[in-house]
């Protein structure tokens, strides 16, 4: 019994079959599943299969995501991004781990983000000022002012600043932001 209710907890699925427009923002872990039409923008954390009958106008930030449809955005992947036929992707993507089936049509261009390199941390879960901006829907001079005021969790890299998901969601849940 105590088996069958952890399983039943580890495979909850939202499964979206209509037309929808909007922002949706999933902070805890979950599995989204879209087949209909969608209109906006995604911010996924967990796992994100877009079905073969889908159509998706989104710009889309998640951790693994998997495409059989159409969907023209930009998105980014923190984990994995998996193309399968008929799957077509009109934008820019970047993630550290990229597949693209026979079949499946990316048109757009790819920035692959390093895993983890010697000398250097993981870029899962980590996001540039754009891609925070999104997440808090909020616009990204705020962020950029919220930095410069140190009252935000970043972490400069080179000429760019990065924002660790986790840190953030710590920040947001200290209710730092109004």
């Amino acid at each position: 019994m105590g088996k069958r209710d952890k399983r039943q907890d580890v495979e909850k699925v939202l499964d979206v079959d209509a037309a929808m427009q909007g922002s949706l923002v999933f902070r805890d872990p979950v599995n989204l599943r879209i087949n209909g039409q969608f209109e906006g923008t995604l911010n996924i954390k967990g796992n994100l299969m877009i079905g073969e009958h889908a159509v998706v106008n989104a710009d889309i930030i998640g951790d693994t995501i998997v495409i059989a449809g159409k969907v023209n955005g930009n998105i980014t992947a923190a984990k994995e991004l998996k193309l399968i036929a008929p799957g077509c992707v009109v934008g820019d993507v970047k993630t550290p781990l990229l597949s693209v089936a026979e079949g499946a049509i990316l048109e757009g261009n790819c920035r692959m983000l390093s895993k983890t390199g010697a000398g250097s941390r993981p870029r899962a879960g980590m996001m540039t000022p754009d891609e925070l901006a999104k997440y808090l829907e909020v616009d990204s001079s705020m962020i950029l002012n919220w930095v410069n005021l140190g009252k935000l969790p970043a972490v400069k890299e080179g000429d760019s600043w990065l924002f660790e998901r986790v840190k953030i969601d710590e920040w947001v849940a200290a209710e730092k932001i109004k």
